[in-house]
């Protein structure tokens, strides 16, 4: 299939229609009529030589073919975005621009109030995407373009990944109020021999707990896993779990019922950081949208 067969709008509305699964709404998310969406859905659907987009009872379902596509086209768009935005002539509070980025429901819950208060302020037409991907899949997508900035911690990246320090933290036990495990000294035997909650978006992200346990031949009794952080409080507060959160975090339920104490064993203050790839280092919207994360963790 030749490129210049193709009418690159349609990856437009393609990726609309991904994002809304329905046609209605894809149609006002990209300012068109309905009529022209479902023409351009044929369109799309003869090019690709494939349905994309199936009716179900549940509505519009993506096949395979669509789910492979999906990815790549959304990085197309959003790169032609920005190629036809003049980066010199910014302006916050005129732009419209989009900026996608990585935060885990913990550190959107800490940072996103202020930082949509400083938007809306300067920059009323600038709006955020965010998406909670892991440590490895965040990696991947800024290298891909996919990611305007993420806010994490201890990600380690190769060197076209920049990344300055936002604010410190440190990991801290938490359980509800009451819980033996907070009554008296917090040992590591203690420890051990109570059940815990795992907070991990992958298998792999040992960082917090049993990661350094592991370093010393021990590991701890997981009841329950799960992929997000402010499920833990609810969980804790009907259970006899334990749970480890950041103590910035674990300070906003100290008045719902939660109490929280030091870990039992080495565990370092640590930073959170904002993440970037390099080829924004001259950008001026970059360097404006980073600057207002930073301001709003001052």
């Amino acid at each position: 299939m030749s490129l210049r067969a193709v009418d690159l709008n349609l990856l437009v509305i393609f990726d609309a229609l991904m994002a809304e699964r329905n046609v209605t709404r894809a149609a006002n998310r990209i300012a068109m009529s309905q009529p022209a969406v479902s023409n351009a859905l044929s369109r799309l659907r003869h090019t690709f030589k494939d349905e994309l987009l199936v009716r179900t009872a549940n509505g519009m379902e993506p096949t395979p073919r669509a789910l492979e596509l999906a990815d790549a086209v959304r990085s197309i768009v959003q790169q032609s975005a920005r190629l036809m935005s003049s980066d010199v002539s910014f302006a916050s509070r005129t732009s419209d621009r989009v900026f996608t980025a990585r935060m885990s429901d913990m550190v959107g819950f800490l940072f996103l109030p202020r930082l949509l208060e400083r938007l809306r302020k300067e920059a009323p037409g600038i709006s955020l995407n965010i998406v909670h991907l892991s440590p490895e899949q965040t990696l991947k997508s800024l290298e891909a373009d996919q990611l305007d900035f993420a806010v994490s911690m201890e990600l380690k990246h190769p060197s076209t990944i920049r990344s300055v320090p936002l604010l410190d933290d440190r990991m801290v036990c938490v359980a509800r109020r009451g819980h033996p495990f907070l009554v008296g000294k917090p040992s590591l035997a203690r420890y051990l021999a109570c059940q815990h909650v795992r907070i991990a978006i992958s298998p792999a992200d040992l960082r917090f707990v049993d990661g350094v346990l592991a370093d010393q031949g021990l590991r701890r009794r997981v009841a329950l896993n799960v992929p997000h952080w402010l499920l833990v409080p609810h969980v804790l507060l009907q259970t006899d779990l334990l749970g480890v959160m950041t103590e910035r975090v674990a300070r906003q339920f100290a008045d719902h019922g939660i109490g929280f104490v030091r870990l039992p064993f080495k565990s370092n203050v640590f930073s959170w950081r904002l993440y970037w790839h390099r080829r924004y280092d001259s950008s001026r919207a970059h360097a404006w949208m980073r600057e207002q994360v930073r301001s709003a963790c001052a």
